[in-house]
């Protein structure tokens, strides 16, 4: 779901992060309200002053949508589900969690949290609003209140769809789940009728482009095209968490892996081993000892004319919890490092010596091979 991200804050042990991406949707907000909305609604101001209500208004949509993650995750961490953040992106936010929920208990008292505390947040918003027309308050203060007071009404309203993985879906899959307790089915399901909600988006998207609303329709279109691609992937994630959970990382590691001594240079790196075997990542040895790894990421940081004098060793990444792994390991946490480090290669390591090499394309192999040898409802 995410690209690159980057820390904002920390904040009662949740760590609040933005992705790259949310950035597009930071300036079209504010561009939106500042071209669209508040000079349709609230005519005859000046232009500085429209620019002014956007940023203070996509702030506020921003401090909103931390508040509504926050509420989830403090949910989920007193009803026993691990979180690992709260992450910004072109959609909104999302509550990432390390685990699929206990219960289907827990995950409805997670979701239903969610659109409770958007309305919440209205509803503050609201009286600050009627406060500030009693007050008589300036125009530009009270049109930001409202917006802010409006946009969390529908976000509640959007979230509470009963479209997987939105608020409303979780829920419905918490009540699908709890009716015949089986998660697998409950997603399914669920995720099927969020993916069915994301083409119906699509499709209005389309009809509202060539009726004439094109900011509308391109806005509809891509929420439709994002909602039915979560919903899918969702369905996807929960198949490989159940396939690969509770399998140790030495039923997929290959117990023999090419290495490369510490003393070659990097040219000699790329000659006799890159472009023999075709892999990304070699493991470097001090005779048998491990001493570190070396991928072609770090090769193309080299300069060129220096790769016939640079020993691998001097180039090599030491090893770390970033890219080393126990063989007794569960796969998920194997997936879940390479996912977060962006590596598609793990050294597996037992008491300080290399005795594999586990790749995504291993644990991949496997999980379509179990679920289509398996597969059932």
């Amino acid at each position: 779901m995410f690209g690159k991200r980057m820390k904002l804050f920390k904040l009662l042990g949740f760590e609040v992060r933005i992705d790259l991406s949310w950035l597009v949707i930071a300036v079209l907000v504010t561009w939106s309200l500042a071209k669209g909305a508040f000079p349709y609604w609230y005519p005859n101001l000046s232009p500085l002053t429209y620019w002014i209500m956007g940023v203070v208004g996509a702030l506020g949509l921003f401090a909103s949508i931390v508040a509504h993650e926050f509420c989830h995750s403090l949910v989920a961490r007193k009803v026993g589900i691990p979180m690992k953040g709260i992450t910004l992106f072109i959609f909104g936010g999302v509550a990432e969690m390390g685990d699929e929920p206990p219960t289907a208990r827990a995950e409805f008292m997670m979701a239903v949290v969610g659109p409770l505390s958007s309305l919440v947040i209205g509803g503050i918003f609201y009286l600050v609003y009627r406060g500030g027309e009693a007050g008589a308050w300036n125009t530009p203060v009270n049109a930001v209140t409202y917006y802010l007071f409006y946009i969390n009404i529908i976000l509640a309203g959007f979230n509470l769809l009963p479209a997987f993985p939105l608020d409303g879906g979780r829920m419905l899959r918490a009540i699908l789940w709890g009716a015949k307790d089986n998660l697998r089915w409950a997603t399914r399901v669920s995720s099927s009728i969020g993916a069915a909600f994301g083409l119906g988006l699509l499709f209005l998207g389309v009809l509202r482009f060539v009726g004439g609303d094109v900011i509308g329709g391109v806005w509809m279109f891509l929420i439709g095209m994002f909602l039915r691609n979560a919903a899918q992937m969702s369905y996807q994630q929960l198949l490989v968490r159940t396939a690969l959970e509770g399998e140790p990382v030495r039923r997929f590691m290959t117990a023999d892996p090419v290495t490369a001594p510490d003393y070659i240079t990097v040219a000699e790196l790329v000659e006799n081993y890159i472009y023999k075997y075709h892999h990304k990542m070699f493991p470097v040895m001090e005779g048998e000892k491990l001493v570190g790894c070396i991928t072609t990421r770090q090769v193309k940081e080299i300069p060129r004319e220096a790769w016939g004098r640079e020993t691998i060793r001097e180039a090599a990444s030491p090893c770390s919890d970033e890219n080393t792994i126990s063989p007794a390991t569960d796969a998920i946490k194997a997936l879940a490092m390479m996912n977060q480090s962006g590596v598609s290669r793990l050294l597996v390591v037992e008491n300080g010596r290399l005795v594999g090499l586990v790749t995504l394309k291993d644990l991949l192999d496997f999980f379509s091979l179990k679920v289509e040898l398996e597969e059932q409802d």
